[in-house]
């Protein structure tokens, strides 16, 4: 596409997503795992992710809404609730993107309350030079500049999820 500027090719998506695997699989032994996917953006990623995994991972999703266009609007609200129990169980929350850290520092302590027996979070991509929360994130896939990315399950409304790799629009 001649409007995107190509910022993570689709190999080093690939290989960054083997490594990360190999040490979420260390990190647990053969310990079960449930993977709260925060959509719509983490779904591919942390479908491929748990291909790469050799451990039993159970999928739940979340829906928290904090955006509007390409701006953070600095509220959050669940549009999604899990639909099963994560209680007594390793939880990792799958995100696309850590920008300020509101979203997830919120996701963090609402998961939290469902008392699983420990929570992690892992993200595709961070953006450190955005962030207001210190959180502190278990997983990432890449650290990027302050750019709007799409592709590998970003969008710009709703467009450019499919993109098997991250890009800038032009």
């Amino acid at each position: 596409m001649d409007n995107i500027n190509i910022l993570i090719s689709e190999t080093k998506i690939e290989k960054r997503l083997n490594e990360l695997a190999k040490q979420i699989m260390k990190d647990y032994g053969e310990e079960d795992l449930v993977f709260v996917g925060v959509l719509k953006g983490a779904a591919t990623f942390m479908i491929e992710l748990a291909k790469r995994i050799k451990n039993s991972v159970e999928f739940e999703f979340i829906q928290a809404k904090s955006y509007e266009g390409t701006e953070s609007t600095g509220k959050i609200e669940i549009t999604q609730d899990l639909s099963g129990s994560i209680e007594g169980k390793n939880v990792i929350i799958i995100e696309d993107i850590i920008d300020t850290g509101r979203t997830l520092e919120y996701l963090m302590r609402y998961l939290t309350f469902h008392n699983p027996k420990s929570i992690k979070l892992c993200t595709l991509l961070s953006k450190p030079s955005r962030r207001l929360i210190d959180l502190k994130v278990d997983y990432v896939g890449f650290s990027i500049p302050d750019e709007f990315v799409i592709g590998f399950g970003l969008d710009y409304n709703q467009k450019y999820r499919n993109l098997p790799y991250i890009g800038v629009l032009k």
